[in-house]
């Protein structure tokens, strides 16, 4: 009975000390990566030449805020150092119309 209650006292302390190999995050860490995402987001969508609301739209899961403070660097970066945008070749725009149209119905969702 000693040894076995050892073996889950030992197992529990082990698999305690893997949180972060779970994904548990704390609120800090989750809010610094969805800043650090939303910018990530925000600078593509300018430098793509997206206008800001399809920003929003396209990424429904992203912060508004970060992707603007994104949106507004790449801005002021284009502008200063004078690049043109690069606007989006894409391929298939039926792949782009149905991952449009699954964004929004992922916003009607909430």
């Amino acid at each position: 009975m000693r040894g076995l209650l050892r073996v889950f006292a030992i197992a529990g302390l082990t698999s305690l000390a893997a949180c972060d190999y779970l994904g548990l995050q704390s609120s800090t860490q989750l809010e610094a990566r969805l800043g650090a995402e939303g910018k990530a987001v925000g600078g593509a969508c300018r430098h793509a030449g997206r206008a800001l609301e399809d920003c929003y739209m396209l990424n429904p899961r992203v912060p508004k805020a970060p992707i603007f403070e994104g949106w507004r660097e790449m801005n002021n970066y284009m502008i200063e150092n004078k690049i043109e945008v690069v606007s989006p070749d894409l391929a298939n725009k039926k792949r782009a119309a149905d991952a449009l149209a699954a964004a929004l119905a992922a916003k009607e969702a909430r």
